[in-house]
């Protein structure tokens, strides 16, 4: 039987073609890289970004008025505050704004720590000392009133059981601490401004003028 060898043309190898601009893969791994740099280059940027808000210079008290000689101006990168809550320096302060709360020296003033005069229902009261302040009676720091009342005097003139002292008020706000220098520190009597709610007002001041002596006892952990 006769066969017939067909001769077939050997194979040729596909030749690779360098990839041309216009190749939609080259494109695309271009935009990525890009966008990634131009990612990186905005989270570098929005990292280091800052703005400036208010800080409280010394402490503020309920009733201070809130105004720029009173404040300090820091700056603080984005992300690192919840602006919204906080006064922005940047931004005109509020008209007629009052602290409703204590803001301590050195904090950034919350807007929720600000309102109107008619929301602050305390008055300040002096209280004379008869002795020098305790160390953590400092403005913005939270006190008790104690009365001591005098050894009452018996019929025969010999003293009479004495009466218990008792608490006037707690948890009150030291609005100022005056404390007498110089020539007037001997014998002076420092005193203490104390922040009273009204409805205690009746009680604190008759205290202050019976017969006795108002202490002014600090809370631990608030005077700084």
């Amino acid at each position: 039987m006769d066969t017939t060898v067909l001769d077939l043309p050997a194979p040729v190898a596909p030749r690779l073609r360098r990839p041309g601009w216009r190749d939609p893969r080259l494109l695309a791994g271009v935009a990525m890289v890009a966008g990634s740099v131009a990612l990186g280059s905005w989270a570098v940027r929005a990292a280091q970004a800052t703005v400036p808000v208010y800080v409280a210079r010394e402490a503020l008290v309920p009733g201070d008025r809130v105004a720029a000689d009173g404040l300090a101006v820091v700056d603080v990168q984005l992300g690192t505050v919840d602006l919204d809550r906080y006064l922005r320096a940047d931004v005109a302060l509020p008209e007629q704004a009052v602290v409703q709360r204590v803001v301590a020296a050195g904090e950034i003033v919350p807007r929720g720590a600000l309102g109107d005069a008619q929301g602050v229902d305390v008055r300040p009261v002096a209280v004379p000392l008869t002795h020098a302040p305790a160390r953590g009676i400092v403005t913005g720091a939270q006190v008790d009133l104690w009365f001591v009342p005098e050894p009452p005097q018996g019929a025969s003139g010999s003293p009479a059981p004495a009466t218990e002292p008792h608490e006037l008020a707690g948890d009150l706000t030291v609005a100022e601490v005056s404390t007498p220098e110089g020539a007037f520190a001997v014998g002076g009597a420092s005193v203490v401004q104390v922040l009273v709610p009204s409805d205690r007002l009746p009680t604190v001041l008759g205290a202050l003028a019976g017969a006795g002596v108002v202490d002014v006892v600090p809370v631990p952990g608030t005077g700084g």
